[in-house]
């Protein structure tokens, strides 16, 4: 049974499904303003790990992830660049679909668009209107957070705890409210800006309700997980519930937050333009799974930091792996090896525990290059069956020996067992061969890696 930490409740506990063998998953999306960043892709790879593992122990998977495609920060860069702000929302969406094809994220079950559930917001709208638990003021529609008992359940404070201690962002605001931490679901246009009609005058959706009113059409009362990065915990998220209380539904069953990525003081991450906040430049100038790599070194929850040593260590990595199914492409397949797997399992069943699966992965690998240096083919061959099982379910696809003929593997197989006999100077002439050949070789404790040049 996978148990993760809730956020609502502090705790790490079962996930608790609605319907046994399906899994409904709300994962908060871009607004599509501009070019994703590391803390999106963080967000995104954590969840796909997430949905891959799901899926991998056979439950039925839904995820619906959206496209925020009306927002302040999309009509500001509009006017600054004088573009129809839906030029940019459609070249922004499909940049962001590129990276997190690049990132080996699957697509979502569903996308929905807020542009396209304008209309059902602001039925909502009026519904918590109806129930005095929203009001009209000069400038828009307001939630009136006292109207919701338990108000700053995610953040964890009460509202008075948040008053008194100055609490967030949108705490403090517009003199319209009646209460400063009371949160804009609709906004009325000013000249010249896109809007849509509404009982109140022409306006657009506040940003905390499309997720409300999309997450509960889609996947219904009670969907067993929302997700999303910390940052998005309070407000956005807090509101969200806000919103779905005061309705009187039952909303997201459990929440779960990823970390944030952090700065390093200035420290270059990229080869060129040291841009450590850009998911693109890492992509064009590293291989694009040494970022899925190095965020499964790391526990979801905790802060990661993104440089180029760890970037280079995450390559690194991928390459012993990529070497090792090149050195074992020989071997026939047989079962996984059973008690690798399952100790895999336990370890992602603790709170998605992907750096404790990472190193049994890695031990597996070790393990079994030790088997075919003493000839013990049964060994080898289980535990590359469960090597390729575990990296299969987490999301890492495996390149050794896809891009390189039957021949040319076998002469990465004799280059390790030139190494493994010491015999070097073997090893150093078929490496010439094979770099004459044009070949790359890579070399590593956990064996060799050929590649096309």
């Amino acid at each position: 049974m996978l148990n993760l930490y809730d956020t609502a409740t502090r705790s790490v506990k079962p996930l608790a499904l609605r319907e046994p063998g399906r899994v409904s998953i709300y994962l908060c999306g871009p607004t599509v303003y501009g070019p994703p960043h590391l803390g999106h892709g963080r967000a995104t790879v954590v969840y796909d790990i997430l949905r891959r593992y799901l899926s991998y122990r056979g439950l039925d998977v839904r995820l619906a992830s959206n496209i925020t495609d009306i927002d302040d920060k999309i009509i500001d860069r509009a006017n600054r660049e004088g573009r129809p702000w839906t030029e940019i929302t459609h070249k922004c969406e499909n940049v962001w679909f590129d990276a997190m094809s690049r990132l080996g994220v699957l697509r979502p079950t569903d996308v929905p668009h807020a542009t396209e559930y304008v209309d059902a917001m602001v039925t909502m709208i009026a519904t918590l209107i109806d129930r005095d638990a929203a009001y009209v003021t000069d400038d828009g529609v307001y939630l009136h957070v006292p109207a919701v008992p338990d108000y700053g359940l995610l953040a964890h404070q009460s509202l008075d705890e948040m008053m008194s201690g100055g609490g967030d962002r949108e705490v403090l605001g517009a003199e319209n409210k009646k209460h400063p931490a009371d949160f804009a679901l609709w906004k009325f246009s000013k000249p010249d800006e896109p809007s849509w009609d509404s009982p109140w005058g022409a306006g657009r959706p506040g940003w905390h309700s499309e997720c409300v009113v999309m997450s509960l059409e889609l996947l219904g009362e009670g969907f067993d997980l929302h997700c999303g990065g910390a940052d998005l915990r309070f407000p956005h998220h807090e509101n969200e519930r806000a919103q779905a209380v005061a309705l009187g539904k039952t909303f997201a069953n459990h929440w779960m937050h990823n970390g944030f990525v952090v700065d390093t003081e200035g420290e270059k991450m990229s080869k060129s333009l040291g841009n450590v906040l850009n998911l693109l430049d890492l992509l064009d100038q590293y291989d694009p799974r040494a970022y899925r790599m190095l965020l499964l070194q790391t526990h979801y929850r905790s802060p990661i930091r993104v440089g180029q040593d760890n970037i280079d260590a995450a390559v690194s990595a991928l390459g012993g792996l990529d070497g090792f199914i090149a050195r074992t492409s020989r071997i026939d397949s047989s079962a996984a090896d059973v008690e690798t797997v399952e100790r895999f399992c336990a370890a992602m069943d603790n709170d998605l525990d992907t750096p404790a699966a990472m190193a049994l992965i890695f031990d597996a690998v070790r393990r079994a290059n030790s088997a075919v240096d003493a000839g013990d083919v049964a060994t080898a061959s289980a535990l590359r069956a469960a090597v390729l099982e575990m990296t299969v379910a987490v999301g890492i696809e495996l390149s050794g020996g896809q891009d390189i003929d039957a021949d040319i593997a076998a002469k990465g197989v004799a280059l390790d067992a030139a190494r493994a006999a010491k015999d070097f100077a073997t090893a150093d002439a078929i490496r010439d061969e094979l770099q004459s050949l044009g070949y790359v070789v890579e070399t590593s404790k956990e064996g060799t890696r050929i590649r096309r040049g």
